[in-house]
């Protein structure tokens, strides 16, 4: 059993009606682990053994958060910061995440076409990615294509329901390895794993 860790960080959950419904369908599944970085650290004070003893423990590890500003809430650059240390992340002895998944899952209020040249935002979202993605490479992990909820803004309750079974479903197929994670980097999209025939999600 692949085992996935979700490193969740969102500043305003009271106001959140996608993340929380998220959160509210995946919790206490057997085999997911949800790491509430803010619930944790509210001030920002990062238990570093405790963070590196989570990510020794778990295969795919999942940065899950809204797409703030083209990045992320500000504990997970915190994150990053502190706990992906030197010799034990990356460098000539830092092989602590070797051979591990790492990817983001994100929501946008904006629609997919808003992140095209012609849109709003004008670069799709793999280019704001870029730094989790050379971080995945620089700590020797493989990143996943990220799981993107766009159009956050217009859904409505039952959008959401929909979208957050969706997404448990993808995070069980995960777990019980009827995703081969090596399939993962090779996706535009990690949501697009769902659609995955038969033969290629069993390993």
């Amino acid at each position: 059993m692949a085992r996935v860790l979700i490193n969740f960080a969102h500043p305003a959950l009271e106001k959140s009606r996608v993340h929380k419904q998220l959160l509210a369908t995946i919790r206490g599944i057997k085999g997911i682990t949800i790491n509430d970085l803010y619930e944790w650290y509210p001030d920002l004070d990062i238990d570093v053994a405790r963070e590196q003893q989570l990510l020794e423990k778990h295969d795919i590890i999942l940065l899950q958060h809204p797409f703030y500003w083209y990045s992320a809430p500000a504990i997970i650059k915190q994150w990053l910061d502190l706990v992906l240390e030197h010799g034990w992340a990356y460098g000539h002895t830092g092989k602590a995440l070797q051979g591990k998944y790492f990817g983001n899952v994100i929501s946008a209020g904006s629609s997919e076409r808003n992140y095209q040249p012609e849109g709003i935002h004008q670069y799709p979202v793999h280019q704001f990615l870029l730094p989790y993605s050379q971080t995945a490479a620089l700590c020797n992990m493989q990143y996943a294509a990220p799981y993107v909820i766009y159009g956050v803004h217009r859904m409505d309750i039952e959008d959401i329901r929909t979208a957050a079974e969706q997404y448990r479903h993808m995070l069980e197929l995960l777990r019980d390895d009827k995703i081969d994670p090596a399939a993962l980097p090779r996706l535009t999209y990690m949501n697009e794993a769902l659609q995955l025939p038969s033969q290629t999600r069993s390993i």
